[in-house]
């Protein structure tokens, strides 16, 4: 549970002609009113998103978060191991964050996975003697990599693997994330909390980030999974999202877990079907940048 002190955010309702209700007509019904009222207020929303959006979905207001590392990965096979170590390690402050990542992948440069292939778990854990961040050690990134050596030798490559749990009968990429999820922590022993479970219904917010990273391609994220639509994403929902999506009547949920995370999905996929992480980039520089403020919605 989230205390209600941690929702002191408040943002201004859409006040704007095509969010008021058109003057009721006798053949008009009540459900026809409802449809435009919505109607109206989703435009609304769009209009505040997109300024958002052409504001802040810009590389310079990249840093400090660690989609930066993926840039220096021009093949998809090391981006991809590079991604997952880098957003399971997104957690704790942004300087300890990017100190971590930058330590965690400094030991397989300049090839991650060329690093994997490579070397034993003996090595892996040898080159990450010492690494601690917040509640993981070196003994769990080491674990991780693991995994991930194992998986892209029975598949082929991360994204092969997360493929194959797939089904075009799928409305999201749950149920794949959490077969995949369920790879890694059973392909390699225990690599801790780097590793969610989706089934206990947590939010995965780390996951479903580098999923972002992975999929979608754009002038932000880098992309590569193009066997993945984008609008099989989850949002990466933390506190910070959640407390936006309250404020703009995308959800009701006072918990930060994965039913939010979905319903809020929903939501922001009415205003962009295909594209519903659209404006996850841009909305979380308001939390990350501290010359930033999310008042400005």
């Amino acid at each position: 549970p989230i205390p209600d002190k941690a929702f002191p955010l408040k943002i201004q309702p859409c006040r704007d002609s095509t969010a008021r209700a058109p003057q009721r007509q006798y053949h008009d019904s009540p459900s026809d009113l409802t449809r435009s009222n919505a109607a109206g207020t989703e435009q609304c929303l769009q209009k505040r998103l997109d300024r958002i959006y052409r504001l802040y979905h810009r590389r310079k207001y990249i840093h400090p978060d660690p989609l930066e590392f993926l840039y220096g990965y021009e093949d998809l096979r090391d981006r991809e191991i590079a991604g997952l170590v880098a957003s399971a390690l997104a957690y704790g402050r942004v300087v300890q964050i990017l100190k971590s990542v930058s330590c965690a992948l400094g030991v397989m440069r300049p090839s991650p996975y060329r690093f994997l292939r490579r070397s034993g778990f003996r090595s892996i854990r040898k080159s990450l003697e010492g690494f601690y961040h917040r509640f993981a050690t070196g003994e769990h990134v080491a674990v991780l990599l693991r995994s991930m050596r194992r998986i892209i030798e029975e598949y082929g490559s991360l994204h092969e693997a997360f493929v194959c749990g797939m089904s075009s009968e799928d409305e999201t990429v749950l149920p794949a994330m959490t077969l995949f999820a369920g790879r890694l922590r059973e392909s390699g022993g225990d690599p801790g909390h780097l590793v969610p479970d989706p089934a206990k219904g947590s939010a995965c917010k780390r996951l479903n980030l580098f999923l972002r990273w992975m999929v979608r391609k754009d002038r932000i994220d880098p992309g590569g999974w193009d066997l993945i639509s984008p609008d099989k994403l989850i949002v990466p929902l933390d506190i910070h999202i959640h407390r936006i999506s309250l404020g703009l009547g995308l959800t009701a949920r006072r918990h930060a877990n994965m039913r939010t995370a979905l319903e809020v999905t929903r939501g922001f996929k009415r205003i962009e079907p295909h594209d519903p992480l659209k404006y996850d980039f841009s909305l979380t520089r308001l939390g990350i940048r501290s010359d930033l403020s999310v008042q400005e919605l």
